[in-house]
């Protein structure tokens, strides 16, 4: 039986993207594989049951139906840990995990396990992704993001802990390289990862647009009322514009701007918009919504017929009204941790692709 247990030197290193590329490729290949979140954080309602966030995702990427005690068998929920600690008898985590795996693992050829945070993360429970992997009598997959110092620092800090447990690491996935850097970086550390007794499986390049939120996202930052065409509310967002910049911005992205103005200064702002539109000799609107700020007031006068213009309408531009102040939205919007979704199917596809260039399918088959 082949497992595989992906986990992190810390959030948002690619942990998601490496499993779903990992994932989508074996199954390409003919294999029937398997996903689990052994230990979850963030969490949803799903058919009335609880299961973490990725089991969705990934019961909706690979095609299969979600069992909640088979893919998210432990949710560490708000207060979980403080009463875990008060009591220990009173929980049967490792007897969760192991029910799952041994049904997970009779159903499919290849089952893919993925950790949560870093290596270490969940050892208050004594559940650290480390102590699951040994329980799970599974390999261990590292994903890191590139560089030279920190990427190796961070690798040393996390390995030590896999092996503390006696669990074999199968390699290590170097995530966001800098394109520009990438031969430079593969060079540098693939002798150095084998110095360490780790092998490099792959050096997957920093893509922009994995990077990008959507308007909904935007919107839930700030805390926004949606006031019209919530239907587009999946735009992608691929750059922040304040509204008082518009004369010196030169328009370096000409689609996906989210243009965040005062609620004084937005027909004018708009204006100013449609004047750079014709410069360019732009067919469509650059913008893919407004938000449109309070300047700290109570945003409940706000309202469509306030903020009507006729280039929202023929452009089915979405306007969002937030009562924070415009310096403060932009901040917010700034700060976005993204992560993929099933809101962002274009992303699936694009992670997927990415892993299938980089990533040596050899070292899992």
């Amino acid at each position: 039986m082949s497992t595989f247990f992906v986990a992190a030197t810390g959030q948002h290193q690619g942990k998601t993207t490496t499993t779903l590329g990992l994932c989508s490729t074996l199954k390409g290949e003919g294999l029937d594989v398997g996903y689990c979140k052994p230990v979850g954080q963030k969490h949803l309602t799903h058919n009335g049951f609880i299961a973490d966030k990725d089991s969705i995702l990934f019961s909706k990427m690979l095609d299969f139906d979600l069992d909640p005690i088979l893919h998210s068998p432990v949710i560490l929920g708000q207060g979980i840990t403080k009463e875990y600690l008060q009591d220990p008898g009173e929980f049967h985590f490792e007897d969760a995990i192991l029910h799952a795996a041994r049904k997970l693992e009779a159903q499919h050829d290849v089952v893919v396990y993925e950790g949560t945070g870093h290596v270490g993360v969940g050892s208050v429970v004594n559940l650290s992704n480390a102590q699951v992997a040994k329980l799970l009598n599974s390999r261990a997959i590292l994903v890191v993001e590139g560089g030279i110092g920190n990427t190796i620092d961070q690798l040393a800090l996390n390995v030590s802990l896999f092996r503390k447990e006696g669990v074999p690491v199968h390699g290590v996935i170097i995530n966001k390289v800098k394109p520009e850097k990438l031969d430079e970086i593969k060079e540098i550390l693939t002798p150095k990862l084998l110095q360490m007794g780790i092998q490099p499986l792959g050096f997957i390049p920093y893509d922009r647009t994995l990077s990008f939120p959507i308007l909904s996202t935007v919107n839930h930052a700030v805390k926004g009322k949606v006031l019209l065409h919530p239907d587009r509310m999946l735009n992608k967002v691929q750059e922040v514009m304040a509204g008082s910049l518009i004369e010196i911005d030169q328009f370096d992205e000409q689609e996906g701007i989210v243009l965040v103005v005062s609620n004084a200064r937005f027909h004018e702002a708009i204006e100013r918009v449609i004047e750079k539109s014709k410069e360019l000799e732009l067919d469509q609107s650059p913008l893919a919504g407004i938000v449109v700020t309070g300047d700290g007031k109570h945003n409940r006068w706000f309202s469509a017929e306030t903020f009507s213009h006729p280039y929202l309408m023929h452009h089915k531009i979405p306007l969002l009204a937030t009562q924070l102040e415009t310096f403060d939205t932009v901040v917010m919007i700034s700060r976005i941790e993204v992560k993929i979704n099933t809101d962002t199917p274009w992303k699936v596809r694009r992670a997927i692709h990415l892993f299938r260039e980089s990533v040596k399918l050899e070292a899992f088959l």
